[in-house]
C-alpha cells in the first residue's frame, strides 16, 4: 500500500481553486488568507510531484494534469465525506444541517409550507437552502456543494439518483385587457403570432416555453427575457405580451390579483416534472428516500389541487 502524500484538506482547496482559477477568489470563500492557500497547493504539488497550476501576475490556471485531476479529486472528497455521514447517522440517527439546492422557479414557492413540515418529522435535521439554475444545481451536487436538489427535470448528470415527486401544470396568463382575458380556455390556434414572455434562455422554463411557441406558432420575446417569475409577471401587467407560468407560482402570486386571468389551453396537458435528486454513492441515500416520500405526502396534502402526485 502506498503512503499518503497527500490531505483531503488540500484536495479540498485544490477543487475550490481549479473552480475559480484564482487563488484571491477561492481564499476569500475558504475564508483562510491567500499565502496559506498557496502554501497548501505547493504541499500538493511537492507530494503528487506535479504541477496542478500555472502561475502567473493574472492569477492561476490548471495545467492539463491539474484538469484531468478533478473528478477523481472530487470523488475521493465525495467518498471521505461519506464516510463522516454514515459514521454520524448510524450514531446520531438523520440530524445535522443538510445542504439543499433549489431550482428558483420552484423553491420558492413550494420550501417555505415544506421544510416547516419536515423539521416537525425529522427535528434534528436542518436545511442550508440556496436556489440556482437546473444546470449549477447538477454540477454542485456532483461537486459536493449539495447533498441534495429539488429540481425540474431532465437532468443528464449520470452517478446520480432521481425521485420523481411532482407534475406542475403550466397555465397562460395575461392582463385582462387582452383580447383572448374572456375566454376560460384558449385553443392553441389562437396563439399564433401571439408575444409570450418567458425567463432567460439558462432556465428549463425557458426551453419548455420556447417549444410551446413553436407548437402554436406564437411569437417568443427574445428582446423581454425576465430574470425570474416576478419580473414576467411584472411585464405582463404591463401588457407586453402574456405568459406560460406554473401553477404554485400562480397560487402563490397571483389568483388574490385582479388584474391577471389565467387560462388552461384547450385539449392540452401542459406541465414540467420536479424531482429529489441525491449522489448514488451518498450512504444517506435511504434517509433522502424516506424524505423524498414525506416531502411528497406534503405536497399533496397542500397542493394536491393545484399539482400531480408522481
Amino acid at each position: 500500500m502506498k503512503d499518503l502524500c497527500i490531505s483531503l484538506k488540500q484536495l479540498r482547496y485544490y477543487l475550490t481553486t481549479a473552480r475559480h482559477e484564482s487563488l484571491r477568489q477561492a481564499a476569500r470563500e475558504l475564508k483562510i488568507s491567500q499565502p496559506s492557500l498557496s502554501a497548501q497547493m505547493q504541499k500538493l504539488e511537492d507530494g503528487l510531484g506535479v504541477e496542478l497550476f500555472e502561475r502567473s501576475r493574472g492569477g492561476v490556471t490548471l495545467t492539463p494534469f491539474g484538469r484531468d485531476l478533478i473528478k477523481q479529486a472530487q470523488q475521493a472528497v465525495n467518498a471521505a465525506e461519506a464516510i463522516v455521514d454514515a459514521a454520524n447517522f448510524a450514531t446520531k440517527g438523520p440530524s445535522g444541517t443538510f445542504r439543499l439546492g433549489a431550482s428558483p422557479t420552484i423553491g420558492p414557492y413550494a420550501l417555505p409550507w415544506i421544510l416547516p413540515e419536515v423539521h416537525k418529522e425529522f427535528t434534528s435535521v436542518k436545511f442550508f437552502v440556496r436556489e440556482e439554475v437546473p444546470d449549477n444545481l447538477a454540477e454542485g451536487l456532483y461537486s459536493g456543494r449539495y447533498d441534495l436538489i429539488l429540481t425540474t427535470l431532465p437532468l443528464k448528470e449520470q452517478g446520480i439518483t432521481i425521485m420523481p415527486l411532482f407534475r406542475e401544470p403550466l397555465y397562460l396568463v395575461m392582463n385582462k385587457s387582452h383580447p383572448l382575458a374572456t375566454q376560460q380556455s384558449v385553443d392553441g390556434d389562437q396563439l399564433e403570432g401571439v408575444e409570450i414572455l418567458t425567463l432567460e434562455e439558462h432556465h428549463l422554463l425557458f426551453r419548455q416555453v420556447e417549444d410551446l411557441c413553436k407548437q402554436f406558432k406564437a411569437e417568443l420575446l427574445r428582446d423581454y427575457e425576465g430574470t425570474s417569475l416576478d419580473s414576467i409577471r411584472q411585464m405582463v401587467y404591463m401588457e407586453m405580451g402574456v405568459a406560460f407560468l406554473p401553477s404554485l407560482y400562480i397560487r402563490s402570486e397571483i389568483l388574490d390579483r385582479d388584474e391577471l386571468s389565467v387560462h388552461s389551453i384547450t385539449g392540452e396537458k401542459i406541465e414540467r416534472m420536479h424531482a429529489l435528486v441525491w449522489r448514488d454513492s451518498s450512504p444517506l441515500r435511504g434517509f433522502y428516500r424516506e424524505l423524498g416520500g414525506f416531502i411528497q405526502g406534503e405536497i399533496e396534502r397542500q397542493f394536491g389541487g393545484d399539482v400531480g402526485i408522481l
